[in-house]
């Protein structure tokens, strides 16, 4: 039984604007029609072999020759100098027959002919004519369609390499040229830092005198790096919008080849094509494909052509004239996996982040992205993007589609509150399992987990308010517990990250409490836990007993967010023991503490659970309703309590990262 205590995570995807079907390309004019021009031709053989033999014959023996000879039946015979006899009877009918002329009965057969008033001609056998020319050619035939065949698809397979294999080696770039601009810098919202370092080299473009008379030179490269979805494409197709200049765009992938020294070639045709039109722009998209890291020792095929590609880049770069106007734009998802040589200065001057988006401009994303849809008045889309952290733009256009779509299910043009609430329970968590029904005991269980991680939440100093809590199952979960925080963090200190271990282990304690032993739905808050407090231990230095040491992970930052290296550890068997201890006792400590809390509050945990088994789901109010209603029968304040004399003392930790999920 998964269950899952869910902070919505950052996801990423693809970049936040629908892209265009693509176009079919037209298929050749011979491909289309050589089946029609074979069939014709066999047609019109068959219609002439068949002209030509004419009707068919009856063959005859000799006896019945000389039977119908004197019967008076013949009217016409044909003989040859070889006895083959050819002719005609009186009623119509062709025949052939053979003279035994080793018998030497042609002059008794002459004079029987000619008692019967058979009209006899003579002719000359010869071995060619048009029947001999024929059954050549049909001979020869299966021959010739073959030959002819194989010489159509080597035709074809030659033309489908981009003209033929006199030019494999051209440049598969798509220009776009000044008079075609679609995407400007006002369609992308936010990231106003990042608008700035580009609008410089869209400047530079259009007045180089500017910087020629302070002695600044425009940089060569500009390499743009950041999560997958964030706009690195969009912010691309913005600066060939803005920029009056040509702009050749093309991927990563299109150089290398299964040919050795193709890549290399298309580099050269495609800095080519951009000095003819300087001043220019190239765009390189996910360059990862083509300058990633070289390795050395022996070097096979296909490494052997991608790093002779990666070089010919390199040349390029260092080699063309400054004074062209030609600057290089590149993308990727993947920036420690790039070559050192390709982004030292001089050749990607510039390394440009497009980080995810703040609240702000997550915001300004969603108006963007809401503005071809009719909004309920009530909408909210700033509380929207408060509900949104660690969403990408890619992600957001996802979130507003799927409002939509849900609004298409009820019947509706408008969107509505609850539809963009159900957006993002659909992108976080899956589809709704409405046939999924759980079991009396079962649905009391996930109510009692649930409640836990509520209450707990809301009795803790430094947790993030509750949201949301629902038993609604939901793809692999069958129970969730949101919480939003206030405002968008960049620091989290010890005492936040403990109360976080805290809720995380809330819903495993509230059945300790409840049922007196736990059960399988804790398994995905123990998991979360135990790497929230593994962090905590080894790279943010939050453990007695290690001291101030961080072993911090060295995995890529996008492309997966991976905290767990899979090769073995910079440590020693030792300090593993260490922090595996450490992490035990974090963990244990945050369990004791959640069982303190909800027994203290059992009254609460049983009106929530019961609220949760009726309604199913209920609002961050509803929690803090229970709360009160428990102090009211207690004859105690008002107020929630929200800090536990247990919660052990810290102190703020700078620099540290959050570790979602």
């Amino acid at each position: 039984m998964p269950h899952r205590h869910l902070t919505p995570p950052a996801k990423p995807g693809p970049p936040h604007e629908p892209p265009k079907p693509p176009s079919r390309q037209p298929q050749p004019l011979g491909g289309r029609w050589m089946f029609w021009w074979i069939l014709m031709t066999l047609l019109v053989v068959l219609v002439l072999s068949r002209a030509r033999s004419g009707p068919h014959a009856t063959s005859l023996s000799y006896s019945d020759f000389v039977t119908k000879v004197g019967a008076s039946q013949v009217q016409t015979v044909d003989i040859n100098d070889k006895g083959a006899v050819s002719g005609s009877l009186k009623d119509g009918t062709k025949f052939t027959t053979q003279i035994p002329t080793a018998l030497g009965t042609g002059a008794q057969l002459q004079q029987q002919l000619t008692s019967h008033h058979v009209q006899i001609k003579a002719s000359q056998s010869s071995g060619g004519g048009g029947s001999a020319w024929l059954s050549v050619l049909f001979s020869f035939l299966p021959f010739l369609l073959l030959i002819g065949f194989f010489v159509w698809m080597g035709r074809r397979a030659a033309g489908s390499v981009t003209g033929g294999l006199s030019a494999i080696g051209r440049s598969r770039a798509k220009i776009i040229e000044a008079e075609r601009p679609t995407t400007g810098f006002g369609d992308i919202a936010g990231y106003d830092g990042v608008k700035q370092e580009i609008s410089e080299v869209v400047d530079f473009l259009r007045n180089p005198a500017r910087y020629t008379a302070a002695g600044a030179k425009g940089p060569r490269g500009v390499i743009m790096v950041g999560p997958p979805g964030t706009g690195k494409t969009l912010f691309a197709r913005a600066v060939a919008g803005e920029a009056d200049v040509p702009f050749l765009s093309v991927t990563g992938s299109a150089f290398v080849e299964m040919f050795v020294g193709v890549g290399a070639s298309r580099v050269r045709d495609l800095f080519g094509d951009a000095r003819k039109r300087a001043p220019s722009i190239i765009f390189i998209d996910e360059i990862d494909a083509l300058g990633s890291r070289r390795a050395g020792g022996a070097r096979l095929g296909g490494n052997d052509e991608r790093e002779q590609t990666l070089n010919q880049l390199l040349s390029e770069m260092d080699g063309f004239d400054q004074a062209s106007g030609i600057v290089v734009l590149a993308a990727t998802n993947r920036p420690d996996a790039l070559d050192p040589a390709l982004l030292r200065p001089g050749r990607f001057d510039r390394q440009v982040t497009v980080p995810l988006p703040n609240q702000a401009e997550r915001a300004a994303i969603l108006a963007v992205h809401a503005r071809d849809k009719t909004l309920a008045p009530d909408v909210d889309l700033d509380a929207v993007a408060r509900a949104t952290p660690g969403f990408s733009g890619a992600d957001l256009a996802n979130l507003v589609n799927e409002g939509a779509i849900n609004a298409v299910r009820g019947d509706r043009t408008r969107i509505e509150p609850h539809d963009l609430d159900a957006a993002r329970d659909r992108v976080l968590l899956g589809r709704r399992e409405s046939s999924n029904a759980l079991l009396p005991e079962e649905r009391r269980s996930v109510a009692v987990h649930e409640s836990g991680h509520a209450l707990v939440a809301a009795l803790c100093e430094h947790a993030d308010p509750v949201a949301k809590v629902t038993i609604l199952p939901a793809g692999v979960t069958l129970g969730v517990t949101e919480q939003l925080p206030e405002a968008e963090r960049h620091l989290y200190s010890e005492n936040y990250l403990t109360d976080l271990l805290t809720v995380r282990l809330g819903g495993r304690a509230a059945e300790l409490v409840v049922f007196g032993e736990g059960s399988t739905g804790a398994a995905n808050d123990l998991a979360g836990a135990t790497q929230i407090a593994t962090r905590m231990v080894r790279e943010f230095g939050l453990s007695r007993e290690l001291g101030p040491v961080g072993y911090a992970s060295t995995q890529p930052h996008y492309l997966g967010e991976t905290t767990e290296e899979p090769g073995r550890p910079a440590y020693s068997e030792q300090t593993q023991r260490i922090v595996d201890e450490e992490v035990a006792r974090l963990l244990r400590q945050a369990e004791q503490r959640a069982i303190t809390l909800l027994r203290g509050h059992r009254p609460a945990l049983e009106r929530l659970a019961a609220e949760l088994v009726a309604h199913e789901t209920v609002d961050g109010s509803v929690v803090l309703a229970a709360l009160r209603q428990e102090r009211r029968q207690d004859d105690g304040p008002d107020d929630v309590p929200t800090v536990d004399a247990s919660s052990p003392p810290g102190h703020p930790r700078p620099g540290a990262h959050t570790p979602r999920r």
